[in-house]
């Protein structure tokens, strides 16, 4: 029970990572909000784990105020914000990206961490003390062609989490980030374009360890991140990534 009587907010918590690290945390002794912008799957998410439930469309700011509003009637405080909810573009040369997806990729990818924390930072600097994860990248680490404007985002994201750490550390709020490789969620078929065999055995050619990453590796990580154990970590940019990044 490494989180007992903590509370958490994830987002796009109804699958892949964010439904594995919400489904940890819960099994830690965490009250949690799954967040995702398909309120039918983070019901059935919340009833299965014993968690509560939030449609939110972290793009929007008043939806992901809402969000915090609700948060905080429910628990009362909040001490864990995972930035989870992500997206890509389709794998294709940076200048076939139609405009409207570059804009939805960095809104939800980018803009959601500076909405969360406008709705919820305050809160934790009023409480002085906090803990932010933001779920980053390894394509922000070790970029790869054809991805171009989800790995910027990505990379946007972690030099955002520095930033958030070295100005929120004063107010006793830590701020880092993982770096998964692409896992078993939703998202992979997009990164490889298509999920087929070949393009799954080339892929995981590039990975030292020889597998995708899952959500219950992700689960363990920000375990570990945002609990207590972590007290003097932040700042960090975690890879979760198999040795992809070597």
């Amino acid at each position: 029970m490494r989180l007992a009587d903590k509370t958490a907010i994830v987002t796009g918590a109804a699958s892949g990572f964010g439904l594995g690290i919400a489904a940890r945390f819960i099994a830690e002794g965490a009250r949690v909000m799954l967040a995702d912008i398909n309120g039918d799957a983070a019901q059935k998410a919340a009833k299965d784990l014993g968690g509560t439930a939030h449609q939110v469309d972290v793009a929007s700011n008043s939806s992901v105020e809402a969000m915090a509003q609700a948060a905080l009637k429910t628990f009362g405080h909040i001490d864990i914000l995972i930035n989870n909810a992500g997206i890509t573009h389709l794998p294709k040369p940076m200048e076939d990206v139609p405009e409207e997806e570059f804009d939805r990729v960095f809104a939800v990818n980018a803009k959601s961490v500076y909405l969360t924390a406008r709705h919820l930072v305050p809160h934790m600097k009023a409480r002085a003390t906090g803990a932010i994860l933001n779920i980053a990248s390894t394509a922000g680490l070790s970029p790869r062609p054809n991805l171009n404007w989800y790995n910027a985002s990505k990379g946007w994201m972690i030099t955002a989490t520095k930033t958030m750490a070295v100005e929120l550390a004063p107010k006793g709020i830590r701020v880092n980030a993982l770096c998964p490789v692409a896992g078993e969620t939703p998202l992979l078929a997009s990164f490889m374009g298509e999920d087929t065999p070949e393009r799954r055995a080339a892929f995981l050619s590039t990975i030292p360890l020889g597998r995708f990453s899952t959500p219950e590796d992700m689960a363990n990580a920000a375990l570990y991140l945002c609990s207590d154990e972590a007290s003097m970590i932040t700042g960090v940019a975690m890879e979760v990534d198999g040795g992809r990044c070597i």
